[in-house]
């Protein structure tokens, strides 16, 4: 199996902090973000190897930064060839750059570079991979319904598969919020081509939009993760992490 982080957005929401830096980087308990990420990869032994895709602009400093970072794991920096967020692939555009440029054949482990949450990945791995060749996707459920119109919002029936998804609803029917955590196995990998190619549903910025025209194709299943989770979006959430998450 090979996992990969998405690190190849532009972060204009917490300028100036990223202007000239990338935002899973950023510190967070005096560690990168992506460290954290990197470390729940690396209790994972069905992961071989790690891709993180990034850009032109920060591509030199994640080769500076993979210099210092500790992992079991061979990481390999992909840069995804834009310049600047006006021509960013986008997220869903991201995993199609990789998996065509690095001929991916195997299941693969997706997670968004600024994704921190606390726990394991090895209850929802071990979840998904019981599912295959079902899709799934890690789920976290907020304390208030009215919090998640920032995210895609999800209902699971009672065998916990996706019939409902809504990217950023102005008013959620429920509390439960996809993280950008994704289990694709290697059956379905072609699905985010197709999806590419789909005019009607093309928005490759946001893997929700993905998720909503992908489970109206196969088999997609939930995994409501506990504890702690932040998507560090803005210097809100940013700051709550540095607060709460470190503690």
């Amino acid at each position: 199996m090979k996992a990969l982080i998405l690190a190849a957005g532009y972060a204009t929401r917490l300028y100036p902090l990223t202007k000239k830096y990338p935002k899973p980087l950023l510190e967070v308990k005096g560690r990168p973000i992506i460290n954290y990420i990197v470390d729940k990869l690396n209790a994972i032994s069905g992961v071989d190897e790690i891709y993180i895709v990034t850009n032109r602009k920060f591509i030199l400093n994640f080769r500076q930064w993979v210099k210092s970072v500790k992992s079991s794991k061979k990481i390999t920096l992909i840069d995804d060839l834009t310049k600047n967020n006006r021509d960013r692939l986008g997220a869903i555009g991201d995993i199609n750059f990789v998996v065509k440029r690095q001929k991916v054949r195997e299941d693969l482990l997706v997670i968004g570079g600024d994704n921190l949450f606390s726990g394991s990945l090895k209850g929802f791995l071990g979840s998904s991979v019981k599912r295959r060749p079902a899709v799934s996707l890690g789920l976290y459920a907020l304390g208030q319904k009215k919090d998640a119109s920032r995210y895609g919002v999800v209902k699971l029936d009672n065998r916990k598969r996706v019939i409902s998804f809504e990217e950023k609803p102005r008013k959620p029917q429920s509390s439960l919020v996809a993280m950008c955590l994704y289990y694709i196995p290697k059956d379905h990998l072609s699905l985010v081509r197709q999806y590419i190619q789909n005019k009607k549903a093309n928005r490759v910025d946001a893997t929700g939009s993905y998720i909503a025209w992908l489970k109206d194709k196969v088999d997609v299943y939930g995994y409501v993760f506990g504890g702690s989770w932040f998507d560090i979006g803005d210097y809100k959430y940013l700051n709550a992490a540095k607060k709460i998450f470190a503690q």
